[in-house]
């Protein structure tokens, strides 16, 4: 890729990248308030402000450090956790459980989003190749950060899931694995295990699920 084509992947992916991450945490701050947590609104994080969510380091450096170090092959990064007291939740097990599932759920409607934007493109013949990249990109960003952010293991979302349909005491088991969650998942995604065992069935079955939704509207 000439340094043409990266400056115009840079362009049309940021804000769907933005988006992306900015809407993800946002939605975990209003399922939170929802369920009874009001931390994340104290601390002005219910905002769909990238600033407020965005990590200079994992958001901007890591992702961009990888990409050059890997050719585009493997781009890792996140952004600023939204606070949430479990405590202060009704249900502190079962809402947990809820307000992790809303960050992947706001990937899908993002995507299904994004999907039918190029679809509509196509069905109209605006075949322009910046909006086509843009609705790619957002579509393909999205169907991804919801499938990692599903892999059962804290400290990512499909960890929490995990933890609140268990019994508490294998619960409390797997809430001890996330000192070292991070480091896990890394591994994993470094000897592709994780990419051929985790994120290409989910990322197939999201994509199916996008078609199958948007298909009686775009034949």
């Amino acid at each position: 890729m000439d340094i043409n084509q990266l400056i115009q992947v840079i362009a049309a992916g940021a804000l769907p990248v933005l988006f992306a991450i900015t809407v993800h945490e946002a939605a975990h701050g209003y399922a939170a308030r929802h369920f009874g947590d009001h931390t994340a609104a104290m601390m002005g994080r219910l905002t769909l402000n990238p600033l407020k969510h965005i990590d200079l380091f994992g958001t901007v450096l890591m992702p961009l450090l990888l990409y050059f170090a890997t050719s585009g092959a493997f781009v890792f990064g996140y952004a600023r956790p939204v606070p949430v007291i479990a405590r202060n939740l009704r249900n502190p097990k079962t809402d947990m459980a809820w307000v992790a599932l809303a960050g992947p759920a706001s990937n899908f409607v993002m995507a299904l989003l994004w999907a039918a934007m190029l679809l509509g493109l196509r069905a109209g013949s605006v075949m322009e190749p910046f909006l086509v990249l843009m609705a790619q990109i957002g579509m393909t960003t999205n169907v991804a950060l919801l499938a990692l952010n599903l892999f059962p293991l804290p400290p990512l979302d499909g960890g929490r899931v995990l933890a609140g349909a268990l019994p508490p005491q294998a619960a409390l088991t797997l809430a001890r694995v996330e000192p070292f969650g991070f480091f896990i998942v890394m591994g994993l995604i470094l000897m592709d295990v994780l990419d051929w065992l985790w994120m290409r069935p989910i990322m197939g079955a999201t994509y199916w699920l996008i078609e199958m939704l948007l298909s009686p509207f775009f034949r």
